[in-house]
C-alpha cells in the first residue's frame, strides 16, 4: 500500500511567494516525492486575501517537475489539526497505509502526534533535525510556540476525538 505525502502549510509572502519556512517544506515535499510514489497533499488555507499556502505549494512542486496529477488540494485548513483532519481523511478514502510527513522538525511531533490520535501511521519525512538552514532564534521562537500547542491540541483531539473522527470518516 502506498503513502500520502503530506505538506503543512506556512505563511504566503504579500507577493505571493512562499515564505522562507514554506519553501523549506516545499523542497522536503519535493525530496520525498523524488523517493516515494503516492498523492501529494499540499495543506493550507488563505490568509489575508492571498494566494492559499496549498496553491503555493502545488505550483513550486509543478515547477519542480512533479506531475500535477499526484498533487491534491486541501485549500480550506488553517490550522495544523485541520490540516491533519484533511490528510486521515485522504488516507481513508484512498486506502492508503499512512504519510510521510514534511514540515520542520519543530513542528514535527506534533503533527505526527495529532495524526496518530486520528488513527494515521505516519513517518517523518525528509527534513534534518534541529534547525537546518533556518535562522537560530526564529527556531527557537517557533519551539516555544510548539511547546505550548502541543499540550493544547492533544487535550483538543482528547475531548473532541468524536468529531473530529467524524471530519475524517465523513
Amino acid at each position: 500500500m502506498s503513502q500520502a505525502i503530506v505538506i503543512f502549510g506556512a505563511a504566503v509572502t504579500p507577493s505571493g511567494a512562499p515564505s522562507p519556512a514554506l519553501a523549506r517544506r516545499i523542497g522536503y515535499g519535493v525530496a520525498a516525492a523524488a523517493e516515494r510514489e503516492g498523492p501529494i497533499l499540499c495543506s493550507g488555507a488563505a490568509r489575508s486575501g492571498g494566494p492559499t499556502e496549498a496553491a503555493v505549494m502545488a505550483a513550486a512542486l509543478a515547477a519542480a517537475g512533479v506531475p500535477r496529477g499526484r498533487i491534491v488540494l486541501d485549500e480550506d485548513s488553517r490550522d495544523t489539526l485541520q490540516s491533519a483532519v484533511a490528510a486521515a481523511r485522504l488516507v481513508r478514502r484512498r486506502g492508503l497505509s499512512g504519510v510521510v510527513v514534511c514540515t520542520e522538525d519543530y513542528h514535527m511531533a506534533r503533527v505526527r502526534m495529532l495524526l496518530a490520535a486520528l488513527g494515521v501511521a505516519s513517518a517523518r519525512g525528509p527534513a534534518p533535525p534541529g534547525p537546518g538552514d533556518a535562522p537560530r532564534a526564529y527556531w527557537r521562537r517557533m519551539r516555544l510556540r510548539e511547546a505550548a500547542a502541543f499540550p493544547y491540541d492533544l487535550a483538543v483531539v482528547w475531548w473532541r476525538r468524536r468529531r473530529l473522527m467524524s471530519l475524517v470518516d465523513g
